[in-house]
């Protein structure tokens, strides 16, 4: 919330600039009225092509300015008399003519020195020129420019003659008043009151220094406040404290740093905004938002203010802090003009020695090299001392700084890994090498100081003045020095520069032989030489201020670019920008995932950090639940001195992030128990309660799981069964027995449960003890808001404000091959994502310098009528285009970086035109972590309607063993009633463990039954034809059994056809197909497999006409065929019987005598007829079907634990019949008489004995579980129209009603 705050700030705010600027706009032209002397420049090309010449429309001498020379060594400068503000530049070729400048560069100054190159978007900016000699190029700068000298550096120009110039300048006049700090002067600032105590603040200056460190401003009281702004290494540092409390538990320091590299002598610009807690600190534009720490809103000064330096009394805690050294204008404090007074003398500066209203020029003459720059400089020669000493500053690990030729060798000075290292080489000692290094982590972009000194036999290095740094060395020969000095590169000029050699960056302060070098000389071209080098100017720029790199990922530079690690930030990009997680358990769903603890994103790319949550997808709704800290039963004992206990809750997540999962779910609840012993709970309605809890947004509640908002009743008092009819909570009777009041809290605008404060817990025998269960909620109305589009139509959605991020993300599905999915129009900017071609999707923009076009190519058509995830992402270092995660285009940003996006249409769904527009559906549209609510849009929108089936088409993949798909308004759910498992994927087996004698019986209903047995297609992709004769079934189930011989299946007829599945006495699987027309039923014995071993098998039986198919486990389809003279039809198929068949009429005697005896004992699972799932019926009380069961059964799916190994070939298939040689350990030729092994019977019987007792044990314990099972309460809806009281029917018709309730209705209730 803190942050909407802050950002009114500006709003709040009315902050009056301490200068003097001309009346009206600021738009008046500057250089137009200039004298033709106030124009200079590098060269002329002759008379009449001066400097002077150089004014907009204007057409004296040759008609504009032309320098002698064409290259980019060129500049215009204008001197505008006195310090403007510039707001505008214009700019024209040279009169009828082939010459003109089509881009250049910008620099500007105060004193004509030191140069500072224009800067937008963190670039030395380019600007675009002329393509003729008459048309004007207008350009407005993105922010105003304080100067007095503007110089225009030519970059490029035509191509069919030379450069040419006319230009104007537009702005207005600028006076500040300046004061110089020398490091002694203060300001002080003497309130008119001793103590200043404020809740609005608004503090503005201007500086400018060559000092890295120093103090700008500093007050502080004696109750602990202050504010302090100070330069540390170049960075600007803002503290505040408005107050700590008496405990220290709660520390109200707050710090924030702004900027770098700002001993860079510029001034800059610093503004400070405080409302309360909320501040706005500006330093170049650039404004960071915060709220101060601690719980005060008041800042308590004493005295004074001081600015510049500490004051005397502050100084001897503060430690070694150094005053300000350099200028300062424009001082403002809370609308007094600091500067003002001081030059009316209406302020303490009585610690100046001199006090001085102008800012000295800088004695620095900086050099600024790129990568192919050279400076050379002349020294000694035939010295046998060498002495080179420089500043330089650069963010490049490595580079060579100086090299210089010996008379007998050479000397470099190079920056490698962050430290400078000496190489000497010296040819006449057999190239002796000399190596030596200091200094670490020189690359920081602060200014280092190097010193080498080379004399007699030794030589050292000095690293920034520090005498710890120096290293000497000896050296075996006398130095000669050659008298040529190449700094920043030395490139002879035959040879290819050579890039890893080259120094990137800024020196100054040169000295060689002891003597500082005259670097203004060698621009007058007096001395030395250079090569693309930039004199008089530093033009570094700190890429990682402001850090482009969110959510916490860490920026690293080099001299052209910025790179963002997002390692552990839970974001990726090359901005940290998009989240690696989902925004919702339901996305996560929708990816086909099981039930776990996920990290949950629900603002994607916003500024929310991710958190851990359960989703629970066992269910056809996910659920997402977070928990709390408070134990199940917590006994309340504890109280304050108004006799009442307050239980605090912990979620460990924010309010913000708690306010995501409750305002995106459809529904959520949280169960909440008061157990108590004479501890009364809400007193009667119109009472003061004794217990409340506090929910969202720190909301004091009154009602109590199970009722609702306005209602003080607890379950019980709205159902109407309390203890004592004439309270309505059951605790309220005041007993002295256990009583508890418990039920669901299911108005989700105020969840979820914050605090419990309970009231009556200190009388002598009270006591309570509460449960508040997670928060539990369903449903993500965002990633499910879809609307359909049956018609060309667009629809407005919103806004996209002036950005350099942007991200846009949504899924579609759509027959269509093209159409516009998105479009945003400004006066030259727009973005548009588009369905280009069946299987193209393109994202293009617009920032007003060119277009920009991404494009993706799907393998497989985009118009499949699935849904397809789009997501586009514009960032200062690219621009990315995905599809469905996997197809991506990255293109990066052109060499000045994206530029800001200024869009002032709204966003439309659709085309703007319509005749484009996107046909089909679209869901879950985000920009920048803010999801847009279509279906709200699409309800007052002509020709667009919310909700789009089609889900199935998408996700029905992940309903699986024969599940169907079913289409929901908002969704898909998998309808699991015609197969064999369970759960929301149809993926949880069913299945039940069989005593002894236990039997599942499920019957066709005559004539009603035929639709039952119209199948629909199994498994083996078998269709069934409607009637009941079959002529193709398909039996598929899973056992595990230690007990033979047994009937695993049996299905009977109205005739004497049957179908069965049994296990013989050696464990071996057998077949049984009777249907008619043979003396004796069709068997299949699987002779060689004992399957009674206790281990999970699974069945699969196909049949089709006279083929059968049979796989049994991981081992190949075996194929079968009925006898000629059998009957192809199952006729009149009557019941399917599991365990054990208890059937009259017909039934084969051989089945009866040999295997149902005493019955099938183990477990069975998966069980399916066709589409018949006979023990899934029975086992499922919800489901009506013509099933009974005999016995105990009990749930279980241990006959159904999954395959961990693939299928085996029959050539080494060891149990295959057609195996040459193979061994069988059931072998019918070793085995006895009775077929059986003596040795492994006796074996098997004492297992099987003790596998029975532990089932016996086993049976018994549960059976005891099952008797003492006690019945539960539950706080389910009983119906309006059955309700026994108002109260009631209003809970059952809105459980989610407003507190809001009218007076009438309260009396209702009552």
């Amino acid at each position: 919330m803190y942050l909407d705050n802050s950002k009114k700030l500006l709003q709040i705010f009315s902050l009056t600039v301490p200068v003097c600027v001309s009346t009206g706009k600021c738009e008046e032209s500057l250089a137009t009225p200039l004298p033709y002397s106030s124009f200079t420049s590098s060269s002329v090309y002759g008379g009449g092509y001066g400097a002077g010449y150089a004014k907009l429309n204007r057409r004296g001498g040759a008609g504009g300015w032309s320098p002698m020379d064409t290259d980019h060594n060129q500049w215009l400068q204008v001197d505008l008399g006195s310090r403007k503000q510039v707001v505008a530049i214009a700019t024209q070729g040279r009169y009828s003519s082939s010459d003109w400048t089509s881009q250049y560069r910008l620099l500007y100054s105060d004193t004509g020195k030191n140069w500072r190159p224009y800067l937008q978007d963190g670039n030395i900016w380019t600007f675009a020129g002329n393509s003729n000699s008459e048309t004007v190029v207008q350009y407005e700068l993105q922010h105003a420019i304080l100067a007095r000298y503007v110089r225009f550096i030519p970059l490029d120009w035509s191509r069919d003659g030379r450069i040419g110039l006319r230009l104007e300048l537009y702005g207005c006049s600028y006076w500040a008043d300046v004061i110089s700090f020398d490091g002694h002067g203060v300001i002080s600032y003497r309130f008119r009151s001793k103590k200043m105590k404020t809740v609005k603040d608004i503090i503005s200056l201007k500086f400018r220094t060559t000092a890295g460190n120093g103090v700008l401003l500093h007050g502080e009281g004696q109750q602990g406040d202050y504010i302090s702004l100070e330069l540390r290494r170049a960075r600007l540092q803002l503290s505040i404290n408005l107050g700590s409390n008496q405990y220290g538990s709660i520390q109200g320091h707050t710090s924030v740093t702004s900027g770098s590299l700002l001993d860079d002598d510029h001034w800059h610009s610093v503004v400070i905004e405080r409302f309360r807690r909320n501040v706005n600190f500006t330093l170049d534009h650039h404004t960071q938002q915060l709220r101060t720490n601690g719980e005060f809103d008041h800042l308590d000064l004493d005295y004074e203010i001081s600015f510049g330096g500490l004051p005397v009394s502050a100084k001897s805690s503060s430690g070694n802090r150094e005053n300000f050294v350099g200028c300062m204008e424009g001082i403002t404090y809370n609308g007094d003009n600091i500067t003002n007074l001081v030059r009316r003398k209406k302020v303490d500066v009585s610690s100046f020695r001199n006090l001085t209203f102008s800012c000295a020029e800088s004695q620095s003459f900086p050099v600024f090299f790129n990568s192919s720059s050279f400076l050379q400089l002349p020294g000694q020669s035939d010295s046998d001392t060498l002495s080179v000493s420089l500043s330089f500053r650069t963010w490049n690990p490595s580079g060579l700084l100086m090299f210089t030729a010996l008379s007998d060798g050479v000397v470099e000075i190079r920056l490698t890994d962050g430290k400078v290292t000496v190489h000497i080489n010296a040819t006449q000692w057999n190239n002796a090498r000399i190596d030596i290094s200091s200094g670490s982590g020189l690359n920081d972009g602060q200014w280092h100081t190097v010193h080498l000194i080379a004399l007699e036999y030794y030589v050292m290095l000095t690293i920034d003045g520090d005498e710890a740094s120096t290293v000497r060395t000896a050296i075996p020969f006398l130095i000669r020095t050659g008298g040529t000095y190449y700094f920043g590169g030395y490139f002879q000029r035959t040879n290819t520069p050579s890039p890893q050699r080259s120094f990137q960056g800024c020196m100054q302060m040169i000295h060689i032989d002891y003597q500082l070098a005259d670097l203004r000389a060698v621009e007058q071209g007096l001395i030395g030489a250079f090569e693309n080098v930039s004199l008089d100017m530093c033009a570094i720029i700190d890429r990682c201020v402001p850090n482009h790199c969110e959510h916490g990922g860490h920026c690293s530079q080099t001299w052209d670019e910025f790179s963002c690690n997002c390692n552990g930030t839970g974001y990726m990009g090359a901005t940290c920008h998009t989240s690696v997680y989902q925004q919702s358990c339901e996305e996560y769903k929708h990816q086909g995932k099981s039930s776990g603890n996920y990290w949950i994103d629900p603002d994607g790319s916003g500024p929310m950090a991710p958190f851990r949550a359960t989703c629970d997808m066992t269910e056809d709704k996910v659920w997402t639940t977070v928990k709390n800290n408070l134990s199940p039963q917590t006994s309340v004992t504890s109280s304050d001195q108004e006799g009442k206990a307050v239980l605090q809750l912990n979620y460990n997540m924010t309010a913000e992030q708690m306010f995501s999962i409750t305002s995106s779910a459809e529904y959520c609840e949280q169960h909440i128990a008061y157990a108590c012993r004479m501890s009364r709970l809400l007193n009667t309605p119109d009472g003061v309660p004794f217990t409340w809890w506090v929910g969202r947004a720190n909301e004091k509640h009154s009602y109590w799981g199970g009722s609702g908002p306005g209602i003080q009743k607890c379950s019980c008092g709205i159902e109407r069964n309390c203890t004592n009819p004439k309270h309505y909570c059951n605790c309220d009777a005041d007993q002295r027995q256990w009583r508890e009041d418990a039920g669901m809290l299911v108005y989700k605008d105020h969840l979820p449960v914050s605090q419990v404060v309970v009231g009556d817990t200190s009388r002598a025998g009270s006591e309570a003890k509460l449960t508040v269960g997670p928060l539990r909620c369903r449903g993500d109305n965002f990633l499910l808001n879809v609307l359909s589009s049956p018609l060309f139509l667009s629809i407005v959605s919103g806004l996209i404000h002036p950005m350099v991020f942007a991200d846009i993300s949504f899924y579609f599905k759509t027959s269509s091959t093209y159409g516009v999915f998105l479009e945003n129009l400004g006066t030259t900017d727009f973005i548009r994502i588009e369905l280009r071609a069946a299987s193209v999707i393109s994202f293009s923009f617009d920032v007003g310098n060119g277009g920009v076009e991404l494009s993706v190519r799907s393998p497989t058509p985009l118009n499949d009528d699935h849904w397809h995830r789009v997501e586009a992402e514009r960032n200062v270092k690219e621009a990315v285009l995905q599809l469905d995660g996997q197809y991506r285009e990255v293109r990066p940003a052109p060499p000045q970086g994206h530029t800001r996006l200024e869009l002032y249409s709204q966003l439309y769904v659709g085309a703007t035109g319509g005749q484009r527009g996107f046909l089909g559906c679209i869901r879950a549209l985000k920009m920048n972590g803010v999801t847009l609510d279509l279906e709200e849009r699409a309800k007052v929108t002509p020709g667009v309607k919310p909700g789009c089936q089609g889900h199935c088409s998408s996700y029905g993949m992940h309903c699986r063993n024969g599940g169907k798909c079913v289409e929901q308004y908002n969704g898909y759910s998998c309808d699991c009633s015609l197969t064999a498992y369970d759960g929301p994927f149809c993926t949880d087996d069913v299945g039940g463990y069989f005593e002894t004698g236990t039997l599942v019986r499920y019957d066709f209903l005559p004539e009603a039954g035929l639709p039952v047995m119209r199948e629909v297609k199994s498994l083996s992709e078998v269709s069934v034809p409607s009637e009941a004769n079959l002529t193709q079934e398909e039996l598929v189930f899973s056992f595990s059994t230690s007990n033979a011989p047994s009937i695993l299946v049996y299905v009977s007829s109205k005739t004497q056809d049957y179908l069965a599945v049994v296990l013989r006495h050696n464990g071996t699987l057998q077949i049984r197909y009777s249907l008619g027309g043979l003396k004796e039923p069709y068997t299949i014995d699987i002779d060689h497999r004992n399957m009674a071993n206790g281990q999970p098998h699974h069945v699969n039986i196909t049949r089709n006409q006279r083929e059968i198919r049979l796989q049994l486990d991981h081992y190949p389809v075996a194929t079968y065929t009925l006898p000629v003279a059998s009957d192809t039809q199952f006729n009149l198929v009557k019941t399917i019987f599991l365990g054990k068949v208890f059937e009259t009429g017909q039934i084969d005697p051989i089945l009866i005598e040999r295997y149902n005896t005493p019955g099938f004992v183990g477990c069975l699972s998966r069980v399916q007829f066709n589409s018949i799932a006979p023990l899934k019926a029975a086992l499922r009380s919800g489901l009506a079907a013509p099933v009974t069961t005999h016995g105990i059964l009990v749930p279980s799916n241990c006959g159904a634990s999954p395959l961990t190994i693939s299928p085996m070939a029959s050539a080494s298939d060891p149990w295959h019949m057609d195996s040459a040689g193979a061994i069988f350990p059931l072998s019918e030729e070793k085995a006895s008489g009775d077929g059986v092994d003596r040795n492994s019977a006796i074996i098997g019987g004492i297992i099987a004995v003790v596998i029975f007792t532990i089932l016996c044990i086993l049976v018994f314990v549960i059976r005891h579980m099952f008797r003492h099972k006690g019945s539960y309460h539950t706080n389910e809806a009983k119906g309006a129209e059955s309700a026994d009281c108002a109260d009631a029917a209003i809970i059952v018709n809105d459980p989610a009603f407003t507190e809001t309730i009218d007076e009438s209705k309260k009396e209702w209730f009552i």
